[in-house]
Formats: structure tokens, sequence, C-alpha cells
């Protein structure tokens, strides 16, 4: 059986078109059937590849039902990207890192063959990600209101503090005076919310984390609570407005409006092959144990 394979990937340019053009070679040599996004397609037909007869899906339609995985081909910002297009579908998805860090986008150009064969013989599994939802009095991120990472709230502008009420299965929990604060979920347990202080967590974990940034109070740290928590957050602010994200998107609101956050009624199946975990992409990607007497 051929695997379908619905593909996204970045932009690239003339200095990495060669690697592209490799990995190209080992898909479309190997027992699969593409299909592009069309955003995707459209710029490798700009460099030059032969996609005219690749089927292609549209993005805000998402993945076609028949597909059996989705790659990314980027970095984790292409990951996070590529899952919009799959939304509730649960389409297994396996990132490809062409970027930097790659903690979602772990399989390197250079295993792209022996990854493919170990994909159409069947020997990988599947990890079951909690993704996070946002919810408000108004449409937020029209019908993409989910992400895989986290949900920030912050600040507009550079000066004034905002002022976070927040309250968890609608008791109340504490008023942070801060820059913003992050609800993470343990995949992005290495993303934004490491980076404000918050906790390294398994990402098989059935957790949350809520996260300030740059708090007032010193004493105030970053809370884990169970996914299964319903939160909600009241804002108020000097400009009148906040910062509302989900990922990589990102709009200003009005301070009148509550956010509600909450697990998302279904999953990320992100594919894994054989070797790739999380403790080895911590070690590699964090340095962790390196040490010149190891």
């Amino acid at each position: 059986m051929s695997l379908r394979l619905a593909i996204h990937g970045k932009s690239f340019n003339a200095e990495t078109k060669p690697l592209m053009e490799a990995i190209w070679q080992e898909i479309t040599s190997k027992n699969c059937v593409p299909i592009l996004s069309e955003y995707f397609k459209q710029h490798l037909a700009e460099h030059q590849f032969d996609v005219a007869n690749i089927p292609t899906y549209n993005e805000k339609i998402g993945t076609p039902k028949d597909a059996h995985m989705a790659w990314s081909i980027g970095g984790d910002g292409t990951l996070l990207e590529t899952l919009t297009h799959i939304g509730a579908k649960e389409l297994p998805i396996l990132g490809l890192n062409t970027g930097r860090l790659g903690f979602l986008a772990t399989l390197s150009p250079q295993d792209v063959s022996p990854a493919l064969d170990q994909l159409i013989q069947g020997n990988y599994r599947i990890e079951d990600r909690t993704l996070v939802s946002v919810q408000s009095d108004i449409k937020l991120f029209e019908d993409k209101q989910f992400g895989l990472n986290e949900v920030g709230i912050m600040k507009t502008d550079t000066s004034s503090m905002i002022v976070i009420k927040a309250f968890v299965d609608g008791n109340y929990l504490n008023t942070y005076w801060a820059d913003g604060l992050i609800v993470s979920t343990a995949t992005g347990s290495t993303g934004y919310s490491l980076s404000v202080g918050g906790p390294l967590v398994m990402p098989s974990s059935d957790i949350l984390i809520i996260a300030p940034m740059s708090p007032h109070n010193l004493n105030v740290r970053p809370l884990v609570v169970s996914s299964e928590s319903k939160l909600r957050f009241e804002v108020t602010s000097r400009s009148q407005n906040f910062l509302i994200s989900i990922d990589s998107r990102s709009r200003v609101i009005d301070s009148k409006f509550s956010i509600e956050v909450q697990k998302a009624p279904f999953a990320a199946k992100i594919v894994k092959i054989p070797g790739d975990d999380f403790l080895t992409t911590l070690r590699s990607k964090l340095n962790w144990g390196l040490d010149v007497r190891n």
C-alpha cells in the first residue's frame, strides 16, 4: 500500500535548495504519494521542482481525509502551522527539522531515507500530545482556537504591566501583576514556558503549566495543574487592551473580555521512529550532561 503523505513546508532559498532536492528525491522514489499544501507546492514550483502533477490540499479546509500521515518540513514553527491544517482530524504528524533547535521537528534530513523505510514498514509509534484551547466572548482565531505549545496573555506596550485575575475551576487563584502569563501544555514546557522559568515536563504528562512573565511579586512561581482544569482570566491594563497568542498566532483584544483556557477535545498525534525520544532530545538540544569529563 502506498503511503499518502500530506506535506507542508516552509520557504527555502537557493542555498538550501540542494537539501530540499535530496529530501524530495527520497519522498518521490519510495512508495509514497505526496499531497502538498497549496503554499508549499507554489514555493516548490518557483524553485523549478517538478510538481505540476502533484495534488494539493487547501490549508483553510485542511489535510485530506484519505491521507495516512502529515509531514512538516521546516522547524518547530512549521510543525505548529501544519497542526492547524490537521485540526480535529488527529492525523499523525512527523516533523522533519531543516531549521535550528527542533524540539518538535526532530527528524534530521540525513535520516529521511531510513525513516521512510521504517514508516512504510509500520515500524513507528504515535505519541498523543495534549492540545490547549482558548475561548472568549469573541471569536479569537476563527475555527483554529487550539495550540500544541501554549496560550499567552501579554501586555501590548513597553511600559505598563497588566493585571491578570486567575481562576481555576471557578475558584480564585491569584491576581498577577506582570508582563503577561503563559498557559503551557507539557509539550510546550520546552518553549515559551521554559524561558519564563517554567519546569520541564515529560510531554506525555496530562497537565497544564501556569507561568507568569516577569511578575511584580517575586514569590509568585509557576503552577502545575491538571489538564482537566478549566482556567479563566480577567485582564485589566492601562492601555485597555492586551495581546492574546496561541502558539505562533496572536491578536490584540480589548481588556473587557475574559479568556477561558482548557484542554482541547482532541489531541495531536506525533509520529516517533525508533531512537527518537524526549530524553535524547533534551540531551542533544539542551546539552544536558555536556562536560569535557564525560
